[in-house]
C-alpha cells in the first residue's frame, strides 16, 4: 500500500501543469550585462541555468554621445536575436506588452527615468541595473512614481550578492574599508554612479544604511570616500582609475576580516535575486536604501566640488 500511494502522488504531481515562466522584456542593449543575463536565464542546459523566467523581447535604445553605448548597442541586439531568439520591440510601450516584467539595463544612467516611465505607465514590476540614475534628482523621481502608480521596483550592482562580500557581513562591523575600479565617464553629473557605485554598493552591503556625512578625496588616479555614519562607524571608498581590482576590509570588535587575494564574480547570485523579485515582487534591496546611496555619491560629487570639504547627505 505505501508503494501504490506514492506511485499515485507521483502521477498527480506530474500531471500538474509546469508553473509557467515568466516572461521578460530588456530595455537598452548597449551593455554585456544583457548577454550575460541571457545565457543564465534562456540557456536550460548551461550549468549555471536559473529557471523561473526568461528574456523573450527587447527594445535597443542607445546613447548615441557616448561611445560605450553606441558601439555595442546593435551586436548585442542582434546577438539576442539571432542566439538567444528574443523578438526586437519598436519602442517600449510595444515591448511592455508582451511581457511581465522588465530589465531596465541601458549602460547610460541618463536615459533611465524617460525609458523608466512607460514601464511604469504599463504598470510591470521592474529591475533597473546600475547605475539607478546619473543624477540623485532622477533617482528620487523613479522612486516616486514608481510609488504613486503601485510599481514594484529596485536597483543593484550584481557585487552586492557575491559571496565573497556576503560572506562579511557581520553583526559586530564598527568599519569597512572597500576598493574597486572607479573610471569617470564626464557625461554623468554624478560621477561616482559611473563605475564606483560598485565599491559603493558594497561598502552599503557591509554597513548598512545610516550615513550622515560624506568627504571625498580627489586625485587624476583615484577617489577616497568617506562616510561618517550616525551611530559613529567610518565607511571608506577608493576607487581607482584606469581600474583595479575589488576588495573590502572589515574592522570587528576583536579582528579584521578580508576579502581573498582573487575574489570570484559571477551575475548568478544577483539573477536568482531577480527572478525571486518577478515572482514576489519584493524587492531584496529597500528602496530608502538605494536612494541613500544616491545621496552619498551625490553629498562626495558637492563635497569634491567643495576642494573636499565634507557634505551632509541631502
Amino acid at each position: 500500500m505505501p508503494f501504490v500511494k506514492t506511485l499515485v502522488s507521483f502521477l498527480f504531481l506530474a500531471a500538474l501543469p509546469a508553473a509557467a515562466e515568466i516572461r521578460l522584456g530588456i530595455v537598452g542593449t548597449d551593455t554585456s550585462h544583457v548577454i550575460a543575463f541571457a545565457r543564465l536565464l534562456n540557456d536550460p542546459m548551461s550549468p549555471d541555468y536559473v529557471p523561473g523566467a526568461r528574456i523573450v523581447a527587447a527594445y535597443k535604445g542607445g546613447s548615441k554621445d557616448l561611445e560605450s553605448s553606441i558601439s555595442r548597442v546593435d551586436q548585442y541586439a542582434d546577438e539576442l536575436r539571432t542566439k538567444w531568439n528574443v523578438q526586437l520591440a519598436p519602442d517600449i510601450a510595444s515591448l511592455c506588452r508582451r511581457v511581465d516584467g522588465v530589465l531596465l539595463t541601458s549602460v547610460d544612467g541618463r536615459v533611465h527615468l524617460e525609458q523608466a516611465k512607460p514601464i511604469i505607465a504599463a504598470g510591470k514590476p521592474m529591475f533597473i541595473d546600475k547605475p539607478l540614475a546619473a543624477t540623485l534628482a532622477d533617482a528620487r523621481e523613479i522612486a516616486r512614481l514608481a510609488k504613486e502608480a503601485g510599481v514594484p521596483w529596485w536597483s543593484s550592482s550584481s557585487l552586492r550578492f557575491n559571496d565573497f562580500i556576503t560572506s562579511l557581513k557581520f553583526s559586530d562591523t564598527l568599519g569597512v574599508i572597500t576598493w574597486g575600479p572607479g573610471p569617470i565617464e564626464k557625461t554623468h553629473p554624478l560621477e561616482l554612479s559611473w563605475y564606483a557605485i560598485h565599491p559603493i554598493e558594497m561598502l552599503y552591503t557591509l554597513m548598512g544604511p545610516g550615513c550622515v556625512e560624506v568627504t571625498r578625496t580627489y586625485t587624476e588616479g583615484a577617489d577616497v570616500i568617506v562616510g561618517r555614519w550616525k551611530d559613529g562607524r567610518i565607511g571608506t571608498v577608493r576607487a581607482s582609475r584606469p581600474y583595479g581590482t575589488y576588495g573590502a576590509a572589515v574592522f570587528r570588535t576583536k579582528e579584521v576580516s578580508l576579502t581573498g587575494p582573487k575574489p570570484q564574480f559571477s551575475y548568478r547570485p544577483m539573477v536568482v535575486e531577480i527572478v525571486k523579485f518577478f515572482e514576489t515582487k519584493e524587492p531584496p534591496v529597500p528602496v530608502e536604501e538605494t536612494l541613500e546611496l544616491f545621496a552619498f555619491m551625490d553629498a562626495a560629487q558637492r563635497s569634491k566640488e567643495a576642494g573636499g570639504a565634507p557634505m551632509k547627505l541631502q
